[in-house]
């Protein structure tokens, strides 16, 4: 962690800016499936979203142990960050790997807020999890590139210009190691015209996803990032980060829920005493408390390790498992306290019930940490 900066200070500006979006705010978005434009600009007018970028690029030049108090502030009001949350971890790749001309060329330029990076093209309908799989083959040519192939679940792609995009560049039956072959390229979406297409997949939360279809897309040989055939290295280098920011949205969304419903556990009386003072009330929120601190100690503990460079597999995963397991239950708590007007949608527990979900199962679902854990940590076989 940076020094320099004071945490408390932080969380305090973070949670003012996101305070000022109130609940119908969010509220409207959901019900109308609208990109939370006016959010994402402010918290990009303040430079929340570019603070993993270094000042030399005009970032905020600070860890993740910073970036994570961003999100799980913003979360714990009530909103959420998983319209903009890739713009933080996304650009890492072209940080870590990218040429000084790449940096130079993108990196103020998303910091700024007059490029964004917000989708990264991983998963395949026929692939799943197993990425080594996937069939997007990017073609070389005399000038570059030519990639062709398909891409499933691909968030944002209707308000990003740029985006990640791993494809093949040697057949899988051709290298010696299945992780081997895949390439990583950065695409100016604005130069790819009919090339690129997207089909919205409507989901039971407001975030916007696609299927994206890659149609003799030309890219130049700049548009590579990293080493040709390593790409699948470049990836999991940057999925550390996104498990401990993820896990921090979860904590904050765990936060929320147990604000409200212990709030509204106190003031709610039946049989004339508050419903608070019930075990079959007490208990469950009390549970989730304890376990939505235990996931911040290890969040707090992988961030640590990230930032000073560490081995940070292990805790990162641990803390995306733990964190959305507990929000999962304090969202359960929550609607159980709330009873019929938990499903009302003016109390907002029923929209922040069905985005607390989803991170039991994405970016990575939590049995595929469960078997990380197993096979890297207790030896055990791969499932």
């Amino acid at each position: 962690m940076s020094a320099a900066v004071d945490v408390s200070a932080l969380r305090v500006g973070v949670r003012e800016l996101a305070l000022s979006f109130e609940q119908s705010y969010w509220r409207k978005c959901d019900a109308d499936r609208e990109y939370p434009e006016q959010f994402v600009q402010a918290l990009t007018d303040a430079g929340w979203l570019s603070v993993l970028i270094p000042e030399e690029y005009g970032g905020g030049g600070l860890g993740v142990t910073e970036a994570s108090v961003i999100m799980e502030e913003i979360n714990s009001t009530g909103a959420s960050t998983s319209a903009c949350h890739a713009q933080m971890y996304t650009m890492g790749a072209v940080l870590r790997h990218g040429t000084p001309e790449q940096k130079q060329e993108y990196l103020p330029q998303i910091a700024a807020g007059a490029l964004r990076l917000q989708a990264f093209a991983v998963t395949e309908p026929d692939a799943g999890s197993d990425t080594t799989r996937i069939s997007t083959f990017a073609r070389r040519t005399a000038d570059g590139y030519v990639v062709n192939g398909r891409k499933m679940w691909i968030s944002r792609m209707q308000h990003t210009d740029l985006m990640l995009l791993l494809a093949r560049t040697t057949p899988r039956d051709q290298v010696e190691r299945r992780t081997d072959g895949l390439s990583l390229f950065l695409v100016d979406l604005r130069q790819a015209g009919g090339s690129v297409r997207y089909e919205p997949i409507d989901t039971m939360v407001n975030h916007e996803t696609n299927a994206v279809f890659l149609d003799d897309l030309e890219l130049p040989a700049d548009a590579l990032v990293g080493i040709e055939g390593k790409g699948f290295r470049h990836v999991l280098d940057g999925m550390n980060a996104e498990r401990i920011l993820l896990a921090s949205e979860s904590i904050g969304d765990a936060r929320w829920f147990l604000e409200k419903a212990s709030a509204y556990a106190r003031e709610r009386e039946v049989f004339g005493r508050p419903i608070g003072d019930n075990q079959g009330i007490s208990f469950p929120l009390a549970r989730a408390y304890a376990n939505m601190h235990a996931a911040t100690l290890v969040r707090d503990r992988a961030a640590a390790l990230f930032d000073a460079g560490e081995p940070a597999g292990t805790d990162a995963n641990i803390a995306k498992l733990l964190a959305s397991e507990a929000a999962w239950e304090a969202a359960n708590a929550a609607m159980t306290t709330f009873g019929g007007y938990g499903m009302a949608v003016e109390y907002d527990i029923e929209r922040k019930f069905r985005e607390s979900r989803l991170y039991l199962v994405a970016p990575v679902s939590n049995n595929l940490i469960l078997n990380h854990v197993a096979g890297h940590v207790l030896g055990l076989g791969r499932s």
